[in-house]
């Protein structure tokens, strides 16, 4: 999957000409700077895309294929059909489902990511106002005297107190020859389209981790079940292993190791417990609940649900219009190419219209008086002659942060390339490894069952059976971990794919914003 490489976003300078009554202001401003084709801003060019190709189910460097024995499940297949929004919903559990809709409500990130989506839409809303007209009335009244040693006091005005009425009106709206504005505004909506896939990559991230906290928290509730069988093996085995050794037929070695055997299985119980209280409070805590909350929850019915059948994944040209950090990371660059527009747009006139009316008298029963008005009327074009060198560094520092977008552009792309490879590659080793766990569990049982025939046949004694039992118990718990890596596997699988795009719609919504 080759991705061809992205230079800076190229400026294409169109032709803007201003009409009708502005047409001398503009010709005015064109004389003075010595321009003869206004700027528009620069235009984005398209990235090219990867071309269509569908996923395959490819052997992982220096693995073989996974294989599939009579009575175990065979391993989820690929398919080229879209990524599901609820991806969890594959792994068929009720609980899985149930905590992810209870995680878009009330996880704390997710909702701060929100509250940016509404900051960015204020923003924007305060720039698109920028480029309107203003209209203000204004009203006042004030008492006033001159001081006896002013100059005009001098001069023979009256230094007696005097009252000064005052009302009217000002307008003034800055016309947008040359897109300054315009850029302003695109940059805007394109920073707040980015914080909305940013909340989206929050949402994503959100499902992953609730999902990868549940696996593990079933995988560990699982082992406790096999570690309780394994503890009353070993008291078995220490209760025969006393037994033998009072009749003299076990040495102090064999109860040495049996009392250790059994001091083992007791530590790990208590280090599974642990386990379990801190991935539960992991989970409470995506939930925004507080410690504990959801014990009793999860303690009911801890299966470690199956693997999916099939494994929907698309295909990649579908990547990056579904990865949300990509759309993001592709709206930042459209931010960064609209603020320099901006900047080339600051080297141009600026023309504002302005108009101003007031009544201004010393009498309020004035006040009414058309003949104590005063207005003004007319442009003002803002022409910058010398800054500093203010505005070229300006334009210098938005053209490296376009490229620097751009360039973050393509390393979200590349690396979101390899996650995705990641997650195959790693999904297809722990279904192998799963496959060879479970012919090491079929062959524990085996020898389980010929060791009970020989002890019931009276050619072995009951202690090879604890063993064999005991071996299959270790086979069944490797197995375990196996089976909840191979889910793990699946979560980053969708994680990398930008799975569970689902519209976020939670009850304390506080932005909704369409791309």
């Amino acid at each position: 999957m080759a991705m061809n490489p992205m230079p800076c976003p190229t400026v294409r300078q169109p032709l803007r000409r201003g009409t009708g009554p502005m047409l001398l202001v503009t010709m005015l401003a064109l004389a003075l700077t010595g321009c003869a084709t206004p700027v528009a801003g620069p235009d984005l060019q398209a990235a090219t895309q990867p071309g269509e190709a569908r996923w395959t189910w490819r052997t992982p460097r220096g693995l073989p294929g996974p294989s599939v024995l009579p009575g175990t499940t065979p391993p989820p297949a690929l398919s080229p059909q879209p990524v599901p929004g609820t991806w969890w919903s594959l792994f068929d559990d009720p609980q899985l489902s149930a905590l992810q809709t209870q995680a878009i409500d009330g996880n704390l990130d997710l909702q701060a990511a929100l509250l940016r989506i509404a900051e960015s839409q204020a923003r924007l809303g305060m720039t698109e106002a920028t480029g309107l007209p203003r209209v203000n009335v204004d009203a006042g009244y004030s008492r006033a005297a001159l001081s006896a040693d002013s100059p005009l006091a001098r001069l023979g005005l009256p230094t007696r107190p005097h009252d000064q009425y005052q009302w009217g009106g000002q307008a003034s709206w800055e016309i947008d020859l040359w897109g300054h504005h315009q850029q302003l505004t695109e940059s805007a909506r394109a920073q707040l389209e980015a914080t909305h896939w940013a909340a989206r990559a929050a949402r994503v991230s959100l499902s992953a981790e609730v999902a990868r906290q549940y696996l593990l928290l079933r995988g560990v509730q699982a082992q406790q079940r096999l570690v309780d069988e394994h503890r009353q093996i070993a008291a078995e085995l220490l209760r025969l292993t006393e037994s033998r050794e009072r009749h003299g037929v076990a040495t102090r070695f064999d109860l040495a190791a049996a009392r250790a055997e059994q001091a083992t299985v007791e530590a790990r119980t208590i280090q599974l417990g642990q386990q379990r209280d801190v991935l539960m409070n992991a989970l409470a805590l995506l939930l925004g609940q507080p410690p504990h909350a959801l014990d009793e929850r999860l303690l009911a019915g801890a299966m470690l649900p199956p693997l999916p059948r099939e494994l929907p994944v698309g295909v990649p040209s579908d990547l990056v219009r579904q990865r949300p950090d990509i759309l993001q990371a592709e709206a930042q660059l459209r931010a960064a190419t609209a603020d320099k527009g901006a900047a080339q747009a600051d080297f141009y006139p600026r023309v504002s219209l302005n108009a101003g009316w007031s009544i201004s008298t010393a009498r309020s029963s004035e006040l009414g008086n058309w003949d104590m008005r005063q207005f003004s009327v007319g442009p003002v074009v803002h022409l910058p002659l010398f800054d500093g060198g203010l505005l070229q560094r300006t334009l210098v520092l938005t053209d490296a942060r376009q490229c620097s977008a751009a360039l973050a552009w393509r390393s979200t792309v590349l690396r979101a390339w390899h996650e995705v490879g990641a997650a195959l590659d790693a999904s297809l080793s722990e279904q192998a490894k799963q496959a060879r766990q479970q012919e090491a569990v079929a062959h524990s049982s085996q020898a389980l069952d010929s060791a009970r025939n020989a002890w019931k046949a009276g050619s072995a004694e009951f202690t090879t059976v604890l063993v064999a039992q005991r071996s299959l118990l270790n086979a069944q718990s490797a197995l375990t971990d196996t089976t909840t890596a191979a889910g793990l596997t699946v979560v980053s699988l969708y994680r990398a794919l930008g799975g569970g795009l689902a519209e976020v719609q939670s009850t304390r919504q506080v932005a909704e914003v369409q791309p």
